[in-house]
């Protein structure tokens, strides 16, 4: 008999022995009873990989920032991922740990120029930090490579290595299959490849990299994980002194090696002997920049404008401008038969508008020069440049605004900010300034095979003209001289100014074929450039017009030139093999004018130019009660921008508070609602049974194991333990006695043994310090094992 009383006595005990060897090998090492140097070990292999493929950013975004941001974030990721591990914090917990880390330490490494001294967050950074979850990614895909010094791009990498380490090191040390902690570090590389460029840089040695660290790794984890499941059979047996095979596990860990480093100096050989046949595909070859040219008209339009209203007018002023360089407004390579436009949308070889920051890397040739020009009375978004830019810096008070809203066409070598310029603003900017070559030196070359957007709308007499023009010229270079000269020859000169011979505006077709018609050409740059253009497109040329300044007289690489209206010019480019877009003038030259007004064509169909807008009409009388005055207006932009960067900051401080807090309350609400239908059960034995599971419920919270579908006393018996200022097993005779014995317990007991009930939570609950209060909180342990638990009774019942 004793020995039958003796025999149940050990169960409980190793129950408890379990749980507190679950609990401890959970300290020591994630989990799974591995020791602190395995875990040192799984971060190590970890983090390398994860650097890998951070680096696998650097192309795209250039520079050192995007090692900032993203190895910032590796280390931010790991120690939240280790600190989750050891104190076992559930995923709620961990997500909500990571998005704080996000919005504190987002600022100084992924948005600097927000903050305040480089460290403390602002509004501006809360705002760029959450808009930045959204939009950044499309900004990196849109902008023009690299990206590292626009404003936010840098959340891309850092948002995505910091969720990536977080993820990846949870899994190596919460998880036993090591396999789940690889897929967070590929899913970081595929990134880093998918926003990159077609040119990686060194993919060869990168992907070897990556595969040898994750092969070693996971070949490391299955040799430590099989030695663990024998060492824990061999304590399982009656000797209990037995260990595994130590010489078996290192020698299959040395061939593991091996043949990762047999793998990797194979790879690596073969790597730098051969060259990938393609450039790889990625997801910027697919996005199409938004940016849409028919928003600006053409600035030919309004040459005649400049010419008349701005011609003694300082338009901007250029320092460093070298010695016949030419200052490129626009170049146009598009035309309808009503203007000649910037096509501009990546067809037909005329490039594409994409947003840049300051260095725009170029692989042009020539003569370097770095020029500094400040706005004058220029206006509208066509930035004056020259040559094709190797950076542009803005500097002035519209600096920042300015930048962030500048395209380059790296094709056409044209520049726009969206913002438009004005007065008082200035940049910088380094420049290649092409070789002009001379007249023998371009007889030997070729026209060169570009296809330009094709011309519509060509007056019938341009092709014969031109025919006529080129004559008999056989050399390419003879054939556009020929035009040029002739049209520079038999033209005259005019703006159609006051005191000048009549001369209309416009290059429409109309306008184009009566200049051609007429007895004596009359026109200036706009008409005879695109004269000159239209023919040599007819005759198979690629030809473009380009709209810029030169001065008649140069200050000097050393001095500001002031760059009037009068300064403005139109000529025509036409390119050649082997030496890029040439300039040819076929304008004549403005000394050269008619004798007498020529005379009228006998049609004089009116010019398809763009008309003015009507007159301004006069203000209509106003009751007095409606004012006039637009003084309170003027402030009203700038309030409306303080306005909405407010509300936008108070949203998304909302939004954060919401992402983080809707959890916590979400949770507390499921454990309210469920405390009161325990408590409100019709039967009272109910009632009693579900207070003494709000206790269980609680302790499971708080992180004591208890086995679920054993009797009340056993529990208490472990709760106990853990508690043991705590009379559990009194509430535990109490429930027992309510439940099994002879009749319905009164209201007034069951109301003592819920009082009982909430003594021993808040016990519970003031027994543990504030973090264990927190996780005990938001934790869903409890309620997963009692839905289990009702899964199996109810199948047990079926």
């Amino acid at each position: 008999m004793s020995a039958a009383t003796s025999q149940p006595g050990p169960a409980p005990a190793t129950r408890r022995d379990r749980t507190r060897t679950r609990g401890a090998s959970t300290a020591r090492g994630a989990g799974q009873g591995r020791s602190l140097v395995d875990a040192s070990l799984d971060c190590g292999a970890i983090a390398a990989l994860l650097a890998v493929a951070v680096v696998g950013f650097g192309p795209a975004f250039g520079g050192t920032g995007y090692l900032v941001a993203g190895f910032g974030a590796l280390l931010i990721g790991l120690a939240l991922a280790v600190l989750g591990a050891r104190l076992r914090a559930n995923i709620l917990v961990l997500a909500a740990a990571t998005l704080l880390a996000y919005m504190v330490f987002g600022g100084p490494l992924a948005v600097p120029t927000t903050t305040l001294f480089g460290v403390l967050p602002s509004l501006e950074t809360i705002r760029a930090l959450v808009l930045g979850l959204v939009f950044s990614w499309k900004d990196v895909l849109t902008l023009e490579t690299p990206v590292g010094a626009f404003a936010s791009v840098l959340i891309v990498p850092f948002v995505a290595t910091l969720v990536a380490s977080v993820l990846a090191v949870s899994f190596a040390l919460r998880l036993r299959r090591a396999a789940w902690a690889l897929l967070p570090a590929v899913a970081l590389l595929i990134t880093s490849i998918a926003f990159g460029t077609r040119e990686a840089a060194a993919p060869i040695v990168q992907g070897l990299l990556f595969a040898g660290i994750a092969l070693a790794w996971w070949a490391w984890r299955r040799s430590q994980d099989r030695a663990r499941r024998i060492a824990a059979t061999t304590l399982d047996s009656a000797s209990g002194a037995q260990t595994p095979d130590a010489g078996l596990a290192r020698t299959r860990l040395a061939l593991g090696a091996g043949l990762v480093v047999v793998a990797l100096g194979v790879g690596l050989g073969a790597g730098g002997l051969l060259a990938p046949v393609e450039a790889r595909e990625v997801l910027r070859d697919s996005i199409v920049p938004p940016l849409d040219l028919h928003d600006y008209a053409s600035p030919l339009v309004a040459f005649r404008k400049y010419v008349r209203d701005d011609k003694n007018n300082v338009l901007f002023t250029v320092k460093g401008l070298p010695d016949g360089a030419r200052v490129r407004l626009a170049t146009l390579d598009a035309y309808d038969g009503i203007v000649y436009n910037v096509a501009g949308d990546g067809t037909a070889g005329s490039g594409t508008f994409t947003r840049v920051s300051g260095e725009i890397p170029s692989d042009a040739t020539g003569t370097k020069a770095t020029l500094d020009v400040t706005i004058g009375d220029l206006n509208g978004v066509w930035i004056p440049d020259s040559g094709y830019l190797d950076s542009l810096q803005f500097t002035g008070d519209r600096a920042k605004e300015l930048a962030g809203t500048l395209h380059y066409n790296r094709t056409t070598g044209v520049a726009i900010t969206t913002a438009g310029l004005a007065k008082g603003d200035s940049y910088t900017m380094d420049t290649v300034i092409p070789t002009t070559l001379t007249d023998e030196q371009l007889e030997s070359h070729r026209l060169e095979a570009l296809t330009l957007p094709k011309a519509s709308g060509v007056p019938d007499d341009v092709p014969a003209l031109a025919t006529q023009y080129i004559g008999d010229a056989e050399k390419p270079l003879t054939q556009v001289r020929n035009l040029a000269n002739s049209l520079s020859q038999d033209g005259f000169f005019s703006h159609g100014l006051e005191g000048e011979a009549t001369s209309r505006a416009g290059h429409g077709a109309e306008r184009i074929s009566a200049l051609l018609d007429a007895q004596q050409m009359v026109g200036d740059d706009e008409q005879y450039a695109v004269a000159m253009a239209l023919m040599a497109r007819s005759a198979g040329m690629p030809a473009r017009v380009v709209m810029g300044f030169y001065p008649d007289k140069y200050a000097g690489p050393d001095a500001a030139q002031d760059i009037t209206g009068d300064q403005l010019h139109a000529w025509v480019e036409v390119a050649f093999d082997d030496a890029g877009w040439v300039a040819f003038d076929p304008t004549p030259p403005k000394n050269q004018v008619p004798q007498e007004e020529a005379p009228k064509p006998k049609s004089d169909p009116k010019a398809q130019v763009l008309q003015p807008p009507p007159p301004p009409q006069e203000p209509a009388d106003l009751p007095p009660d409606i004012r006039t005055d637009d003084t309170d207006q003027d402030d009203e932009p700038e309030t409306n921008v303080v306005l909405q960067t407010v509300l936008i900051a108070s949203g998304s401080i909302l939004a954060l508070l919401i992402v983080i807090l809707g959890p916590v309350v979400g949770i507390g609400a499921l454990k309210v609602r469920r405390r009161r239908a325990r408590q409100n059960s019709e039967r009272a034995a109910d009632r009693l049974s579900g207070g003494w599971d709000e206790i269980i419920d609680r302790a499971d919270d708080f992180g004591t194991k208890v086995e679920r579908g054993v009797t009340r006393r056993a529990d208490a018996a472990v709760l106990a333990e853990a508690w043991p200022e705590l009379p559990v097993g009194a509430v535990a005779v109490r429930a027992d006695s309510g439940v099994f014995g002879p009749g319905e317990p009164s209201a007034d007991e069951v109301d003592a043994f819920w009082a009982e009930v909430d003594d021993i939570v808040r016990g519970m609950r003031d027994s543990r310090g504030w973090w264990a209060r927190l996780r005990a909180r938001v934790s869903l342990r409890a309620y997963f094992a009692r839905r289990r638990e009702n899964r199996s009774r109810r199948k047990a019942r079926s």
